[in-house]
């Protein structure tokens, strides 16, 4: 099977490039023939063409909604889809599902979107909610299959009418394995806490720091791996509440799995997500994590089995749940074991890859 992977942008790397790129490697690894269609360059192109993925750079394909770029993309999607020649297109974020699947149709190759999180989930602007549910209403039946990647995303497409119910499937989010060195040991002393996510106004890096200013008096340090635009105002803000010597902002890394692997518990604080893969990456590691109750999150914590899940904007809910484990080792490492485990059980890589080619396949099968 020849697939066109079609995702927006190649930078800042997060979880659909991970995604993405994972993806294009372990279906290559079963025999077919993946191409990735994106723009810019950086760590995720460099990563592809390393595992010998053919990568193909668009110039004009862009973020925000821009009437003049967009349709300079759709030209050139086009153009790149006549030369690669694929059986199915498997398209990743919002702006390229759009484009790609009024590529799609205007090519007559069948269309498979994946959701990493709708532009409408609870907690995004109204007004920008508002124009990408409509959008996906209008593109939506342009799209053979939908994948989300929570079922809380599957859930909320039916509600907002973006495509019926046999057309919307989950597939939850998986990684792949890590070695040794990706291990952690949550029990050591002193706690280092880890989160990894971008300076944007997704995540909410506030609220975190002001559930850490309660905790001075306990010893912990922060690793925050990430970029964005928001990362200054964060540095700010972390000196204005006596955090600055306990906090490490380590901008974007390609050693994420080795900075997971040493810390103690792993945190996710934020507004809105579809199904994280820095909490599978956490889980993975074997540490506990501590995240906001928000998207598909419930997904993969089990509160109080595998983590705690606190709700958004919680300052007082956070700090608890955080010194309880910063004063536990058994706790940490309770939880952490049971996390691993519920990885191996559900958010593997070969599990995922073996459900996303079966909706794949199962288009092609249809459209026969």
């Amino acid at each position: 099977m020849k697939i066109a992977y079609i995702i927006t942008r190649a930078e800042p790397v997060g979880g659909a490039q991970i995604h993405v790129r994972d993806l294009a490697v372990a279906v290559r690894a079963r025999g077919h023939s993946p191409t990735v269609i994106t723009s810019g360059q950086g760590p995720f192109v460099d990563a592809l063409r390393a595992q010998n993925i053919p990568t193909m750079i668009l110039r004009h394909l862009v973020v925000p909604i821009h009437p003049l770029h967009d349709v300079r993309a759709l030209g050139e999607i086009r153009d790149v889809l006549k030369q690669v020649g694929p059986d199915l297109i498997a398209a990743h974020s919002s702006k390229a599902g759009i484009l790609g699947r009024l590529a799609g149709r205007s090519l007559s190759i069948p269309v498979v979107l994946t959701a990493h999180g709708w532009s409408f989930t609870p907690g995004i602007p109204e007004r920008r909610a508002t124009i990408y549910r409509q959008i996906e209403r209008l593109v939506g039946p342009l799209t053979d299959k939908i994948i989300t990647v929570s079922e809380f995303d599957r859930q909320l497409a039916l509600e907002a009418r973006v495509a019926k119910e046999g057309r919307v499937v989950t597939v939850h989010n998986g990684m792949p394995d890590t070695t040794s060195r990706g291990k952690a040991d949550p029990g050591r002393a002193p706690v280092r806490l880890v989160m990894v996510a971008r300076f944007e106004p997704q995540k909410d890096h506030p609220t975190l720091f002001a559930a850490l200013a309660g905790l001075r008096n306990l010893p912990w340090e922060l690793d925050l791996i990430g970029a964005g635009v928001q990362m200054g105002q964060m540095q700010s803000l972390a000196g204005s509440l006596g955090l600055g010597e306990r906090v490490r902002f380590l901008g974007q890394r390609t050693d994420v799995a080795e900075l997971v692997a040493n810390a103690q518990v792993s945190l996710l604080v934020t507004n809105w997500e579809g199904f994280p893969l820095s909490i599978l990456e956490a889980m993975r590691a074997g540490l506990p994590v501590v995240a906001s109750a928000v998207g598909g999150i419930g997904e993969s914590i089990r509160d109080g089995e595998t983590g705690y899940l606190v709700a958004r904007g919680d300052v007082d809910m956070l700090r608890q749940r955080i010194g309880v484990l910063l004063a536990d080792s058994a706790l940490r490492v309770r939880l952490g074991d049971a996390g691993r485990r519920r990885y191996e059980s559900h958010f593997t890589m070969d599990q995922m890859v073996t459900k996303t080619l079966a909706v794949y396949e199962d288009v092609l099968a249809r459209r026969g």
